[in-house]
């Protein structure tokens, strides 16, 4: 860049103190801060701190310098404040880099990065001494939080502090003018990392329809050819997953249309730095019939660290010299996470070995220790716009805004796609996915992910928020921290996270639709109409309840909530008809006729259910949600059905709907999109009654079910047809990953108040 000459130049020397909070650690500030205060002809420091950079520049063009550091810095910053002072000249005549220093964290560290353009251009061109390098990184690029045990960045602070730079390395390293001064884990093949296997045997297995375990950047994937359909079986049958949906990566945009018919806001999700999974519709006849079946979406994601460039290029052939890496490449591979059914993922090389020798044929480590495990995020595009699902690699730690200051609070999440929540002042640090706290593994993992978040936002908790619900692991654990615990209603939870992820501190209204919460009067709640405002919250409405056979146990069995569906139509007969494999379906329909099965639920998740069972859809889920999943896949276009519904004192009732479903039997197709036609209308109708009762304008659109992007675009459209705003979940999942965050949001009120 060209220093620019200003006014600045004729003023009188000064000095500026400034200190710059916010992402800028690990980003390349400091060789940024270094060079352009060089331009703008200034001496003295810049220096990383516990609390964020530390600048003092003297000089003439100091103003220049203050206007050009929040226009110009680097991709990956992000400054929240800088705070100025003016302070004495000191004479100084050198802008250096001082040593940094430790003491209490206030700032943060980014997320991990895809490997940039300028470092892939090295990475397959043999004159860099980075050609074909699996670990090649700059300031702009590579792993982050992953890779860090304590703030403030530096590269004694991470797991590459075992890696002593050789002197080409330390040369990049300490040099103002290289793209890697101070990039802390720069390596090159002399003195870095290294893999376990050749890239080649890697593509050569692969290629032979093996599996492979592969450590990236935050755990193992475990990698097949996506289309061959023996591969993909046998990882279902050594995984024992027998449905679930497994993620795919093909090895750059180019090639995204040999998969998925992807719209632009997906191409420029899934290609953003973050690398997210992003779920686009799947091309008919391109992937084996086991990668995802059942469903019409498929998740896909590109290539993000220099290993997968590598491989991809092997697979196609392709000598590394002559191989482009922006252009189309057909290979397809299943990339999903490399954990036994229901634990995390796993991370370390002797763990590799102990728990995926039985899955995976080949197991590839590198030296490098992830000190973070991360799955990878998963994404959408809902009305236009990108929401997640699933929040990890590439988003934690960055935080959400707050917008008011509160005590250090630790939200403990749910039991199910469980995080946890940190606060610290204006911000709020949400854990990366943690998963289900049903094994030992997963609490080890909870434990170590709170830890680790304490340590790495470097607060103490002076506050407990935690479910109301008794039996999740979650809320059992709070007493176990000391300070004061908070209970806090689940879907209250659900509605405030979205509504202060969109910055809405003021009363608000909510739809809260998911499979489960313990209500405040101790029954099955998860289809409610609330009006939050400051720490409490009111019910102004909810789905008319339906019987719930054997509890938890419909969760899993779709058929019981279809027996019990027809039993509350008053047609217990047929449930033997419907579900004829079901010896139980009719004994359990004529128990809730009788009203010896008193349990009942509001739950939209259970209405999904119910309807999957009735259409044929589904009687038993392999997965959470997939009934549900697989009745959207079903949906043409969303039709309401005339009558469907009943709204009364805001209660409303679709058993018009599901009397249809069991009397008129549509076909799956007909009936997925009657379903959801109708309860788009339905729910609309519960949030205008919300509106003309409360006088609120805005409505917070959480839980589960608004995963389901038919129903969250077709009920966003309808309120706006009705004049009201929706507010969906963008940064943070509308299911219980998003819970911690609305926890630790009602907490800090409550304590507020009290």
């Amino acid at each position: 860049m060209t220093a620019v000459l200003t006014s600045d130049a004729f003023a009188p020397v000064a000095r500026l103190f400034l200190k710059v909070n916010g992402a800028v650690q690990g980003v390349g500030m400091r060789p940024f801060v270094h060079r352009l205060a060089t331009e703008c002809g200034l001496a003295g420091y810049v220096r990383n701190g516990s609390d964020g950079v530390t600048i003092e520049v003297e000089g003439a063009r100091v103003e220049e310098f203050v206007r050009r550091l929040e226009l110009e810095v680097p991709p990956l910053a992000r400054i929240d404040t800088v705070l100025r002072e003016e302070i004495p000249v000191l004479g100084d005549v050198d802008f250096v880099i001082r040593e940094s220093v430790d003491g209490e964290t206030k700032t943060r560290i980014v997320a991990d990065a895809a490997t940039c353009d300028a470092c892939l251009d090295e990475l397959f061109n043999p004159e860099s001494r980075y050609f074909a390098y699996p670990f090649v990184n700059c300031t702009h690029c590579g792993p982050r939080y992953t890779i860090t045990r304590h703030l403030p960045y530096d590269r004694r602070q991470t797991s590459m502090a075992s890696f002593p730079m050789c002197p080409d390395c330390a040369a990049a390293y300490t040099d103002v003018r290289d793209r890697r001064f101070h990039a802390e884990p720069v390596a090159c093949p002399v003195c870095g990392p290294k893999l376990s296997h050749p890239i080649a045997d890697i593509a050569a297995a692969i290629r032979a329809g093996r599996i492979v375990a592969l450590k990236g950047i935050g755990g193992f994937h475990l990698v097949c050819d996506g289309r061959n359909a023996d591969a993909v079986a046998a990882l279902r049958e050594r995984k024992a997953r027998e449905f679930k949906p497994f993620a795919i990566m093909v090895a750059n945009t180019a090639s995204v249309g040999t998969v998925a018919d992807a719209s632009p806001e997906e191409l420029k999700l899934c290609s953003s730095v973050a690398r997210p999974i992003v779920l686009m519709r799947a091309r008919c006849g391109t992937l084996a019939p086991g990668v995802s079946p059942g469903l019409s979406r498929v998740g896909v994601m590109l290539a993000y660290a220099p290993v997968h460039h590598l491989l991809f290029a092997a697979l196609a052939g392709h000598a590394f010299a002559a191989h482009d890496p922006h252009a189309p490449n057909d290979f397809v591979l299943v990339a999903t996470s490399a954990n036994p059914g229901g634990e995390p993922l796993v991370v370390d090389d002797g763990d590799a070995t102990r728990r995926l020798a039985g899955i995976a044929d080949m197991i590839v480590t590198h030296d490098r220790p992830i000190v973070v495990r991360a799955d990878d995020s998963v994404t959408q595009v809902i009305a236009g716009a990108p929401s997640i699902m699933r929040r990890a690699r590439g988003y934690v730690p960055e935080p959400i805004a707050l917008g008011e200051d509160g005590p250090a609070t630790l939200a403990l999440g749910a039991h199910l796609k469980s995080t946890v929540t940190l606060t610290r002042g204006r911000e709020a640090f949400v854990s990366q996915h943690v998963g289900d706290l049903d094994t030992a593994e997963t609490l080890r993992f909870y434990r170590e992910t709170i830890a680790h978040l304490i340590d790495i936002v470097g607060v103490k908790p002076e506050l407990i928020a935690a479910d109301l619900h008794p039996d999740y692991r979650s809320s059992q654990m709070a007493e176990e921290f000391g300070p004061p615990v908070i209970r806090v209603q689940h879907h209250a939870a659900h509605v405030v996270a979205v509504a202060a992820e969109a910055d809405i501190r003021e009363p608000v209204l909510g739809l809260a639709l998911d499979g489960h919460g313990l209500g405040d009067d101790g029954g099955a709640w998860g289809g409610e109409l609330l009006l939050v405002g400051g720490p409490t919250h009111r019910r102004l409405g909810h789905l008319a309840p339906l019987p719930l056979p054997g509890g938890d146990r419909a969760a899993r069995e779709p058929w019981r909530m279809g027996a019990g569906a027809l039993a509350s139509l008053g047609r217990p007969e047929l449930a033997a008809d419907f579900f004829p494999d079901r010896p139980l379906a009719g004994p359990i329909a004529g128990r809730v006729t009788s009203g010896a099965d008193r349990l009942n639920t509001t739950s939209l998740g259970r209405l999904f259910d119910a309807a999957a069972a009735l259409l044929g859809v589904r009687a038993v889920q392999d997965y959470e949600g997939q009934a549900a999943m697989e009745l959207e896949a079903l949906v043409d276009e969303p039709v309401s059905l005339t009558g469907g519904f009943t709204l009364s004192d805001g209660v409303l009732s679709f058993s018009p709907l599901l009397a249809h479903l069991a009397l008129v039997r549509p076909n799956s197709h007909d009936g997925a999109s009657l379903f959801h036609g109708t309860l788009i209308e339905g729910l609309a109708a519960l949030a205008r009654h919300g509106a003309a009762a409360s006088g609120l304008g805005s409505i917070a659109l959480g839980g589960g079910c608004l995963m389901n992007r038919v129903l969250a675009e077709g009920l966003s459209a309808a309120l706006v047809q009705s004049n009201l705003t929706p507010l969906l979940a963008r940064r943070l999942p509308a299911n219980d990953g998003g819970l911690s965050f609305g926890q630790a949001v009602l907490a800090r009120r409550a304590l507020s108040e009290t």
